[in-house]
């Protein structure tokens, strides 16, 4: 027996010194972990004194670890509050932009079209006084209707200024021509000749032609910046997945449950965790960028030749010299329309004596003063917005796929880019080895961090990208002066909102696409399985010990 001591008290010791090491991890203070979690506004009975054996740990290491299950769950529910805030932060400062640009030009528009028409009425009061009041609903539908079309979109300039010349003929014509009786049926043979006879010259010509220009890209203009805050507002509201969740989880505070509460994510750890969660958003980068480019080219007009404050400041002047050359040409004009529509009936002598004495149009027209007409309207200049504007849509440019890089970029993600060797790589506090994948859906595949099902895009995604794809063809056409058929902003508005998922509903499951951990060892797992745990050290202690007495018997 006396042979077998040395060994014995040998194996004695070991089994004392691997129960100190054993027993060692667990005396590891969790005093900071605690303190965090409960300036989180956690219940403190959630988070141990000391470390806890972490095999109920379904996201995070299960080794020996400061975090409960409780304490797993409730960072779980927290790191994807963190991730829609900081996402929603980085959206609602573009979305705020393009909603107070809609709203400065809404307002602009609206208050230089009542400019205009104010400005028409009191020149025309003060140049043909009553005459002028007795047709002045004439003008006043004219404005309306150019209303209508910036506010509906659902008027056809073209007709409406035709009908509004010919109109305007059958009133001209019955004032110079006061002794004769017009029937309602003459009056319409009267508008026929409108176009052949140019009774207004070539007003009519150039005016139309500037306006229906320069509203067709004034109202598309302004409906692209609502539709620039709608598609922003609703790709802004994400709801990750339970898998981008899990990622969300390992990498913003399974850290603190190894106690490395100051050690934040490596930048490119966090590039590719935000590339796989905002996959789907990376898909309208495309589309975004070719109607920023449409948006951009409108404006060059707008600054142009369908500058719209130039169409309508001195609308009231073009209308009046129009109105002045059918009063030159009216002999000329009048003959013709006989010859064409025949000879009207004269009036009874009294009531043409009375009908001169209240119909004379002998007035000419006298414009205000420069200082006395509007030069603005709420407050600014057309120019100066489309300058604001150009500048802000050019900053907008690549908005979605720089997002996983703007998320982060802010410190309360991730380390900066310059902090490689000294980060949270999800495993430990060490470089991050894998490289970071692409934008976009299709790019998901080799995503090292997230997994994601790369046949199921966002529907509501793709509803954004069609409304931009739609939006950018109407830029098109309104850069090329044509027409623009105009659909409801309140109607492509509704409906829900759009991103990783639905926030106010549950998405159809067939539209969901999935965000799982990658099944694959990473250059970390790697790396941690090349040498033994450092927990595993006390159990190994008395197997060699065992091992050792074995040994010396068969040597013996």
């Amino acid at each position: 027996m006396a042979r077998f001591g040395l060994p014995a008290l040998f194996c004695t010791l070991a089994a004392l010194s691997a129960a100190l090491l054993a027993a060692e991890p667990k005396s590891k203070s969790c005093s900071e972990v605690r303190r965090l979690y409960v300036s989180k506004g956690f219940d403190k009975n959630d988070a141990p004194m000391h470390e806890i054996n972490g095999d109920h740990l379904k996201i995070c290491f299960q080794g020996y670890t400061c975090c409960s299950q409780e304490m797993e769950e409730k960072y779980s529910l927290q790191s994807k509050e963190d991730f829609k805030s900081v996402v929603s932060e980085q959206c609602n400062h573009l979305q705020a932009v393009f909603a107070s640009r809609y709203k400065k030009f809404d307002e602009f528009f609206k208050e230089l079209l009542e400019n205009a028409e104010k400005s028409l009425n009191d020149m025309f009061v003060k140049t043909y006084g009553h005459l002028y009041m007795q047709n002045s609903e004439l003008f006043k539908d004219l404005f309306e209707e150019l209303k209508r079309y910036y506010v509906a979109g659902n008027v056809n300039l073209e007709e409406m200024l035709n009908d509004f010349w010919a109109r305007l003929l059958e009133r001209m014509f019955r004032l110079v021509n006061s002794q004769y009786h017009f029937t309602d049926e003459y009056l319409e043979c009267v508008s026929k000749y409108t176009e052949q006879l140019k009774p207004f010259g070539d007003v009519p010509r150039k005016l139309k032609l500037q306006v229906t220009r320069a509203f067709v890209a004034a109202r598309t203009f302004a409906q692209g910046l609502a539709v620039a805050r709608d598609v922003v507002s609703k790709v802004s509201v994400v709801n990750p997945t339970t898998q981008c969740t899990h990622a969300l989880v390992k990498m913003m505070y399974c850290s603190h449950c190894q106690g490395l509460v100051t050690v934040k994510p490596c930048y490119n750890y966090c590039s590719n965790i935000m590339r796989g969660c905002l996959a789907n958003q990376g898909d309208l980068d495309l589309e975004w960028n070719n109607f920023i480019d449409a948006m951009l080219m409108v404006a060059e007009r707008l600054e142009g030749p369908f500058n719209i404050e130039s169409v309508m400041d001195p609308i009231d002047v073009k209308i009046s010299d129009a109105i002045m050359n059918m009063q030159e040409n009216s002999v000329q004009v009048s003959q013709k329309v006989f010859q064409g529509c025949g000879p009207p009936k004269p009036l009874p002598a009294g009531r043409i004596s009375r009908s001169i004495s209240e119909g004379t149009f002998s007035a000419r027209f006298r414009p205000f003063h420069p200082e006395e007409r509007p030069t603005t309207a709420a407050g600014t200049s057309l120019d100066r917005l489309v300058t604001d504007v150009k500048e802000k849509l050019k900053q907008a440019k690549k908005f979605w796929s720089s997002l996983p890089s703007s998320v982060c970029n802010d410190e309360r993600m991730a380390a900066g880019s310059g902090n490689e060797d000294d980060c949270w790589n999800g495993k430990g506090q060490s470089r991050y080895l894998f490289a970071v994948t692409g934008n976009g859906l299709a790019n998901q595949g080799n995503n090292p961090e997230v997994q994601v099902d790369t046949s199921k895009p966002d529907i509501l995604i793709l509803r954004q990208v069609m409304a931009l794809r739609v939006m950018t063809s109407k830029m098109k056409n309104a850069y090329n002066g044509n027409d623009v058929d105009f659909f409801d902003i309140s109607d492509e508005s509704s409906g829900e909102g759009s991103g990783s998922g639905c926030e106010s509903q549950q998405c159809p499951s067939e539209f969901e696409y999935n965000a799982t951990d990658h099944s694959g060892k990473s250059a970390n797992d790697k790396a941690s399985s090349a040498g033994v745990p450092a927990a595993a050290w006390p159990y190994l202690l008395p197997v060699f010990c065992i091992l050792s007495l074995v040994m010396q018997r068969e040597w013996r």
